[in-house]
């Protein structure tokens, strides 16, 4: 391995939010933010950037477009211009800028369950109606969306927000399934706004299939986000981007901004030019590194965590764990008080009943040991 996976960094006195939110004796495993470091290209590149002591008001230059769309064509042939991109400085700002744009207050919006927090606050911002839609548990394991009552939940217009792969369960949706989906949506006249943040973090030679390529038809209803800062952990650059391939509708979301949405800044757009045209080699073996440590927390979870279960992610670094049978009121409160580690509680992400945690696995398999242990001796303590 030519990157170095195994060093553990201090991260405390470094404004981490990942490591500021509990005391010092609490691991932090809770927010998506690997606790490994950038790709040295892309430190270095931003050493460089900053030679020249200008750091001011700046737009994506054309290199950076031009490695974007180069990228999605090597990865998806999905052929995207230039000008089809708008930066901005995180998903969440873009998502919230399509349902203002797009999305009449009468209109319902689904959000699919278990789903990322923001993605499920978001119609709230805008008055909307909001429709959560819990996804079919398969016999396999799998999580499947149920078509019928999607297209009964949007009930002509409105929009879908989608999360692909999704966050927390780690579905890589397959194309068939997207293709149900988009068709209803079609069906409905229903608007695709589709967070593809984690497309890049696919395991076992799964392939993410980004929404819009399905068809042109489906493109002109897509607005996809993406962005470099989880697949390359430069999060905290906040650099995004948004696809819209249908002119009118690029202009009328870009509109939306409400004076809330700015400018992206220099070092996060040069950090994402080198993650698309340079760092692949870093991600490469990143998915190597971070599957082994999936598969290890699976094992860990199957023969040392008795009352915890979880399904196998299929993409991303995060696990979404089913505390159900502890018998626990609270499993996310219970691991950080007798395990001293911080997990995502469940409630976030839409379990009202408050039996799931989310456990981020990216980071040195030292921690990951580390707080598996704690949480297997917090069980048995419990036990005792």
């Amino acid at each position: 391995m030519t990157f170095d996976f195994d060093q553990v960094f201090d991260r405390h006195g470094t404004g981490s939010t990942k490591w500021t939110r509990y005391p010092a004796d609490v691991l932090p495993m809770w927010v998506a933010d690997m606790d490994f470091a950038a790709p040295p290209v892309i430190i270095q590149a931003l050493q460089k950037r900053l030679e020249h002591p200008m750091i001011g008001y700046s737009v994506a230059p054309d290199d950076l477009r031009d490695a974007i769309v180069a990228d999605l064509w090597n990865t998806y042939a999905w052929r995207v211009e230039p000008q089809e991109l708008i930066f901005l400085p995180g998903v969440e700002s873009g998502f919230n800028m399509a349902l203002k744009a797009l999305v009449q207050p009468q209109q319902n919006v689904v959000v699919q369950v278990p789903n990322y927090p923001p993605l499920r606050h978001a119609p709230g911002h805008w008055g909307l109606n909001k429709v959560e839609l819990n996804f079919n548990a398969q016999v396999d394991g799998t999580y499947a969306t149920p078509l019928d009552t999607l297209s009964q939940s949007l009930n002509g217009g409105g929009a879908l927000l989608l999360s692909n792969p999704h966050n927390p369960l780690g579905k890589v949706f397959p194309r068939e399934e997207l293709q149900a989906i988009a068709d209803i949506c079609l069906e409905q006249d229903a608007w695709i706004i589709s967070d593809e943040i984690h497309a890049q973090l696919c395991f076992d030679g799964r392939k993410h299939v980004p929404m819009a390529t399905l068809s042109p038809e489906i493109a002109r209803r897509t607005i996809t986000l993406m962005s470099a800062s989880k697949a390359y952990n430069i999060a905290g650059l906040k650099t995004s981007f948004m696809i819209i391939q249908d002119r009118a509708v690029l202009e009328r979301v870009n509109h939306a901004r409400c004076g809330m949405v700015d400018s992206v800044n220099p070092l996060g757009l040069e950090a994402t030019r080198v993650a698309y045209s340079e760092a692949g080699p870093w991600l490469t073996e990143l998915m190597a590194y971070l599957q082994s440590n999936r598969d290890y927390l699976v094992d860990a979870v199957r023969t040392r965590l008795p009352g915890i279960t979880m399904n196998v992610p299929q993409s991303t670094y995060l696990a979404w764990l089913d505390c159900t049978a502890l018998g626990l009121d609270n499993p996310q409160q219970f691991f950080l008080e007798h395990a001293k580690v911080g997990l995502s509680a469940g409630l976030d992400f839409g379990d009202d009943k408050q039996q799931f945690v989310r456990l981020n696995f990216g980071c040195p398999r030292a921690l990951l040991e580390e707080g598996i242990a704690r949480i297997e001796r917090s069980l048995i303590n419990r036990k005792a």
